[in-house]
């Protein structure tokens, strides 16, 4: 029988997959023939330094200049790297690289490390201008560091040399504290502004720089093992990051910089605009990072986290366990902030309105262990005598109208859907509260009593002894009434030994012992 050319075609494409589907049977897993193809490898890594435009923003940036410049030293390669490609769209020299870092749902993920080479990286600033020969001296100074903490090398851009500080990183608390570097030693090459002075001539050892631009020179490795390792604004990124692992950044002489281009000038609105873009950039990045206050060199606070205008920065607490205690955090600082500015009015207008009342509960606890709210509570709870509710206006407006009542300072007073007590909130949108509950001697006793019940472990009954006559404690600035007998009221509730040994509210789910020594753990 004769057969056709397209026979002849079918027959050897069924032969061919009957004999991938026999490989695929018949040899081990491992075999090349019949594995399927991997994910990308991260290529080995050779001699060299490349550089990365990262940092650049807006119809005014200087990519392109920049590119030229440092592409034009040999032995160095440069990428740009950015969410979308620089615009308004600019001709870059040959070899220079576009790295888009959008994941995209017809590409495959971004994985800029693949598209590096070689064993160093230079995070460069927009407008920067190559200096012969100083990328060099920038690696072989990281290299040949003793110091094991030190992972990049900074240089300046222009005339103005970045501020040297230090750096510690809080991520329990929220928070991040700038202060001055130490200053170590007077054998210093160059501008003297601070910092520890590292091997004699070579800079200044540095947490963070901040006021001027730099170039950051680093190993690839270290650069790509960093959960965020292109994040803008990049010092401002790397600097957290770097700190929250112990690194350093050493600072070289103001004589090691690296020239800036002139720019023209610009309007104020033009201005207005690039600094309107870096402080939200830095916003993002901090709440990113879950940055909630940064306390700066002279003291001075900045805040990140919740106000009076907005909602708090955690949800519905369930099981006494807020979500962020969970993740190893404690009570973010402006939440904190905000409780006690709470407090502090709730206390003023109980006091003012002649109404018999005390710290209760963790409360209390924190008050006698610290003279404030303990870091990782969420709420503040005060006992009253339920006889004198009628005596404070709010909670008469309260009881009158069956709603809430905003006072004039924002406050806002309610009864809460829970049961038969009160909730003041920090205003209508951040719902931080104080909660009030309404005591009264049950009747055939000396006991102190409530009609509702959380099942949390303080909640019980206790003697009118303990707060007849009433005390005083310190707490969140002020003094504030609480038990007579301190001590005796907490141990009654708590245990023995509850000022002085803390513990979660539900140990069940995570322990204090978990997070005492963390710091820095991202």
């Amino acid at each position: 029988m004769r057969i056709t050319p397209c026979q002849a075609a079918l027959a050897a494409a069924i032969t061919l997959n009957l004999l991938l589907l026999l490989c695929s049977r018949l040899l081990p897993p491992a075999s090349p023939q019949c594995r399927h193809p991997r994910r990308a490898a991260v290529p080995e890594a050779v001699p060299g330094v490349t550089v990365i435009l990262r940092d650049f923003d807006g119809p005014d940036h200087d990519v392109a200049a920049t590119a030229r410049s440092f592409s034009s030293l040999p032995g160095v390669a440069v990428l740009v790297a950015a969410e979308v490609s620089p615009y308004p769209p600019v001709s870059l020299p040959a070899g220079v690289t576009v790295l888009s870092l959008r994941p995209e749902p017809h590409r495959p993920p971004p994985r800029p490390e693949l598209a590096v080479r070689t064993r160093h990286v230079a995070l460069v600033p927009d407008g920067a201008r190559a200096a012969p020969g100083l990328l060099r001296r920038m690696r072989d100074v990281l290299e040949a560091s003793t110091d094991g903490a030190v992972k990049a090398v900074a240089a300046a851009v222009g005339r103005r040399r970045p501020r040297c500080l230090s750096l510690e990183v809080d991520v329990k608390a929220w928070t991040v504290r700038y202060g001055h570097a130490d200053h170590k030693s007077d054998h210093h090459d160059g501008d003297d502004d601070g910092g520890d002075h590292h091997d004699g001539h070579q800079g200044d050892l540095c947490g963070a720089l901040d006021g001027a631009p730099a170039v950051l020179l680093l190993r690839a490795r270290d650069l790509f093992a960093l959960p965020f390792p292109l994040a803008r604004p990049v010092l401002t990124s790397l600097s957290l990051q770097a700190a929250a692992r112990g690194w350093r950044l050493l600072l070289l002489p103001a004589s090691s910089s690296f020239p800036s281009s002139p720019r023209p000038l610009v309007s104020p609105h033009a201005l207005w605009r690039s600094q309107s873009s870096s402080d939200a950039q830095r916003r993002a990045l901090l709440e990113k990072f879950g940055i909630k206050l940064e306390v700066l060199p002279d003291g001075s606070r900045r805040w990140h986290g919740c106000a009076k205008d907005t909602p708090r920065c955690f949800g519905t607490v369930r099981r006494q366990t807020p979500e962020y205690l969970l993740a190893g955090r404690w009570t973010p600082p402006c939440c904190l902030r905000a409780l006690r500015a709470t407090a502090r009015h709730v206390l003023e207008q109980l006091e003012t309105s002649g109404i018999r009342h005390w710290l209760e509960g963790g409360t209390l606890l924190g008050a006698m262990r610290l003279g404030d709210i303990i870091p990782w509570d969420y709420d503040v709870d005060v006992g009253l005598y339920l006889e004198d509710v009628p005596k404070c206006p709010w909670l008469a407006q309260v009881v009158a109208s069956g709603g809430p009542v905003e006072d004039p300072q924002g406050f806002l007073w309610e009864k809460a859907a829970e049961g038969e007590f009160f909730r003041v909130h920090f205003s209508r949108a951040n719902r931080l509260h104080v909660d009030l509950w309404p005591f009264y001697v049950r009747p055939g006793t000396a006991l102190m009593t409530k009609d509702t019940w959380l099942g949390h472990r303080q909640d019980v009954e206790f003697p009118e002894s303990l707060v007849v006559p009433l005390g005083t404690v310190p707490f969140a600035g002020l003094v504030a009434k609480a038990p007579n007998a301190p001590r005796a009221f907490l141990e009654l509730k708590f245990g023995p030994g509850a000022i002085e040994n803390p513990e979660y509210p539900n140990p069940g789910l995570r322990r204090l012992e978990q997070d005492v020594a963390n710091k820095t753990r991202w």
